[in-house]
């Protein structure tokens, strides 16, 4: 069977399989050697997520119940757990303390699932809070919000929480947060919508990803194909070929 990669996250994940997404990239990359399955929800912050854990990664009696769990995950929340108690969006807000928690179970579901597979925190990208005001105003008109739902300030918290998460628990990180606003522009360049991506920002986030992944031997150029390449097949004999691809295939 093909490994696994499962991309967990809220709408920045729901949307990275639309044209030019980082995880179309990612799923083109490991074409017919990892099948990259798609967990993203959109407006969900970690504490709701945490309700899907055991049916998308399921356990039963705390013993593993999947014969082939993912080689590795990401995890790609808090762009709404950061929204501002008392703004528009405050029913997604989630206390950062509570979100670091929340984190750390997910974390450790997954180490229990399974100790080898790799797992990977992202912090939420930078917010544009004008463009989040522009896009409001596009939407409702008169009607749109009078101040941000979300600040820049606020989300680097959250991302700062993400970070010391990972590290209290040994899993590598992607500060999206930070690297992000190293370019100048950012705020238009990588975001299209005051917090979504544009396509150069879904670029950025599957570099990083596939740097991480190489790092821990998951490059996609090191991993074989499932099934022989046509240019192996004998056509002659193709029974040949491919019985002996199952004899490769056979556990030791």
């Amino acid at each position: 069977m093909r490994p696994q990669i499962v991309l967990f996250g809220d709408s920045i994940t729901q949307q990275s399989f639309g044209s030019a997404g980082w995880g179309a990239a990612l799923a083109d990359a490991y074409c017919r050697k990892a099948d990259v399955l798609l967990r993203g929800y959109g407006g969900y912050n970690t504490r709701w997520a945490l309700f899907l854990l055991h049916h998308i990664f399921p356990l039963v009696n705390n013993l593993l119940d999947n014969s082939n769990p993912p080689v590795a995950t990401t995890i790609f929340f808090g762009a709404n757990d950061a929204a501002l108690f008392g703004r528009t969006s405050e029913r997604q807000h989630v206390p950062v303390e509570e979100y670091g928690d929340n984190l750390k179970i997910m974390v450790q579901h997954l180490k229990r699932l399974s100790p080898i597979m790799l797992v990977v925190l992202i912090t939420p990208p930078p917010v544009d809070e004008d463009g989040r005001m522009e896009y409001a105003k596009s939407l409702y008109g008169e009607k749109a919000m009078k101040l941000p739902e979300r600040t820049n300030e606020m989300t680097g918290v959250y991302a700062r929480q993400c970070i010391e998460t990972a590290k209290d628990l040994g899993v590598p990180f992607i500060d999206l947060w930070s690297k992000m606003q190293e370019t100048e522009g950012w705020q238009k360049k990588f975001l299209s919508d005051g917090l979504h991506l544009t396509e150069e920002g879904n670029a950025v986030v599957h570099k990083e990803v596939v740097e991480v992944f190489s790092v821990a031997g998951l490059s996609s150029e090191e991993m074989p194909y499932d099934f022989p390449h046509h240019s192996q097949i004998d056509a002659k004999n193709p029974e040949k070929t491919f019985q002996q691809q199952q004899c490769l295939a056979q556990p030791l």
